[in-house]
């Protein structure tokens, strides 16, 4: 009829069935036909309402682009108020195909695993997810692979293995931490987190490709990179020995990207290695890391040993593998958030310590020791400090912090041990923080106070020319900017090499009142250069004055007053002015620019 509306094909195919017959009223997107094209079915709805007046084609019709379906009179039409709805859907109806889903997903959860979560309760522990949870903000963790199973289809049923290894053993995903430090939306990191409950945290074949898909997102996107590494290491009885390329490309991220191990529990063998590859290795009091488990160390046949007598938290703390020593998982992880936080850039809160107190921390006496960790509290802003290798090396100390906000790595001799004089654990201590805060482009401030480096024939059995030549190397090639602040003893090389290999390198040098030079220990100095004069003089104590007079010549010539005088360092000051200083300085660096590579090749593990 004159007015009808037909009613065309979009598109070539077969026609797979017509909904609507001659006489039918319809409504506007009601079905009328469907046509399949490409193996997909394709619904006609009809484009408004009417009575179908003709039709032109069958179940079976072949069609092409404009091929006639059917005539509508819209003259004959249901009311307005008859118009098919199809987005009329319940948002909560839970479809069968999304049903099998999301019962996949639940079962993953902790919720699901009253036995497993009951196992962790026992050892005093959290599971992987809970420690996941409490590390990211709340709401930004997207998580991969989660429906990942075992790679053991030969030996176990695909029910047996959803119930036996969730998400094969591995949290992989990314998360925002962080994100109340900053006014950006900074802190997207990667994450690994191996999970104790399936086949003791062991690496499997599925989870080592979990493993290498995020340490692939991890680069391209320049994300840190946090691992929980408790675990066994390799996982025998899988169904194939691929392992991917785990890790050679885990290594690679070295350099590129800030990496954080933390460990609770047992971490051996494949699981060690992965942690010990990290920038930083955070452990509780309740860990034990080691290359090899009690298994491995049975099977190679050198003896039988409790899991708790390999590596544990008092023999890697002492050894410096163990960066950071907490209590527990709760701990454990704030220290990583608060590691991370360096990295992060600057917080636009802080509070300072009144700075009249470092006027008083050096005593008068000369010869007396004091705590140098008490300079690095006051100066720097309050509760800003993580402490690195603490227990290890500790004639140096060397400490992440920040100042008005703006991060900065610490490097301080420490007086109490050895009169701060440089030995090999101190140097390579003192090298390898200078690379990570170099690679990562933290300034850097030392606090100097050496009787220099050690000497004598027991720490040359530890090959102390080559350990302390490494803080030359690492000092005299660093591109961040650099500080140094004499606080007393500058004698000898020690003090050359905690000023980066001279004092002019810096961007500044000054020295507290307390500050002295010389080319060795005054008292060495004075015995070395007077020796045959003071043998010549009988009376003892007119040889402990000849001797006490001489010494008192040269802190007079090494005093800090006298060498800035003569320009030798930029200024001597008020210890209470120390943190203008390095605040200004600091505040006055441009920032630096994004970079598109790696800066080293990588950070060197020890």
């Amino acid at each position: 009829p004159t007015g009808s509306v037909v009613v065309t094909s979009p598109m070539p195919g077969i026609v797979v069935s017509v909904d609507a017959r001659v006489g039918d009223p319809v409504r506007v997107g009601q079905l009328l036909a469907v046509i399949e094209a490409m193996k997909m079915e394709h619904e006609i709805r009809s484009p408004q309402s009417g009575t179908v007046v003709d039709t032109w084609t069958t179940a079976g019709d072949s069609v092409v682009t404009g091929s006639l379906l059917l005539a509508l009179d819209p003259r004959e039409a249901p009311g307005a108020e008859n118009t098919v709805r199809t987005d009329e859907v319940d948002p909560d109806h839970i479809r069968p195909d999304l049903a099998e889903i999301v019962e996949r997903h639940r079962v993953t959860l902790d919720a699901a695993r009253a036995e497993a979560v009951a196992r962790r309760r026992r050892t005093g522990q959290r599971t992987a997810r809970e420690n996941v949870a409490d590390l990211v903000d709340e709401g930004t963790f997207v998580e991969y692979g989660p429906l990942t199973i075992a790679a053991q289809r030969r030996r176990r049923t695909v029910e047996e293995l959803i119930a036996k290894s969730p998400a094969d053993g591995m949290i992989t995903g990314i998360g925002r931490v962080n994100g109340d430090l900053f006014d950006d939306p900074v802190g997207r990191c990667a994450i690994l987190a191996y999970d104790y409950t399936v086949f003791a945290g062991t690496q499997g074949i599925k989870n080592h490709a979990k493993t290498d898909r995020m340490i692939h997102v991890a680069r391209d996107g320049r994300l840190p990179l946090i691992l929980f590494g408790e675990g066994g290491g390799g996982r025998p009885g899988e169904d194939s020995g691929d392992y991917g390329e785990t890790f050679a490309e885990f290594a690679q991220l070295s350099g590129l990207v800030p990496m954080i191990a933390i460990v609770s529990g047992r971490c051996y063998a494949g699981n060690a290695s992965l942690v010990g590859c990290c920038d930083v290795i955070i452990a509780t009091q309740n860990s034990n890391i080691g290359m090899g488990g009690p298994a491995m160390i049975e099977g190679g046949g050198l003896g039988v040993f409790k899991p708790e007598d390999i590596g544990p938290i008092d023999v890697q703390v002492a050894s410096g593998v163990v960066d950071v020593a907490v209590a527990g998982e709760t701990e454990a992880t704030q220290a990583a958030k608060q590691y991370l936080s360096y990295f992060q850039g600057h917080v636009p809160t802080w509070e300072a310590a009144d700075q009249r107190a470092m006027r008083h921390i050096i005593p008068e006496n000369r010869l007396r020791a004091y705590d140098v960790r008490r300079v690095i509290e006051t100066l720097c802003d309050v509760d800003s400090g993580l402490e690195l290798r603490r227990g290890f090396g500790d004639t140096v100390i060397t400490t992440l912090a920040r100042v008005e906000g703006r991060p900065l790595g610490i490097l301080a001799n420490n007086p109490t041990m050895l009169g701060g004089a440089i030995d090999s654990d101190g140097a390579d201590k003192a090298s390898r923080f200078m690379q990570l805060c170099d690679t990562f482009d933290l300034p850097i401030l030392s606090l100097v106070d050496t009787p220099g480096i050690m000497v004598g024939p027991d720490v040359e059995k530890t090959a102390l020319v080559r350990h302390s030549s490494r803080m030359f190397l690492a000092g005299a090639n660093l591109t961040v900017p650099t500080f140094a602040i004499i606080l007393r003893k500058v004698y000898g090389l020690g003090g050359i090499v905690m000023a980066g290999g001279s004092f002019k390198a810096n961007n500044f040098t000054v020295a507290w009142p307390t500050g002295e030079w010389g080319t060795m220990g005054l008292e060495g100095s004075v015995h070395l250069a007077y020796r045959n004069e003071m043998a010549a003089i009988d009376d003892p104590a007119e040889r402990k004055r000849f001797f006490d007079d001489h010494v008192a010549a040269e802190y007079q010539r090494g005093r800090a007053v006298r060498l800035a005088t003569g320009f030798a360092i930029d200024d001597a000051i008020d210890p209470a002015d120390s943190r203008f200083w390095l605040a200004n300085l600091l505040a006055s660096l441009r920032p630096t620019p994004q970079r598109v590579g790696k800066k080293r090749p990588a950070v060197d593990a020890w």
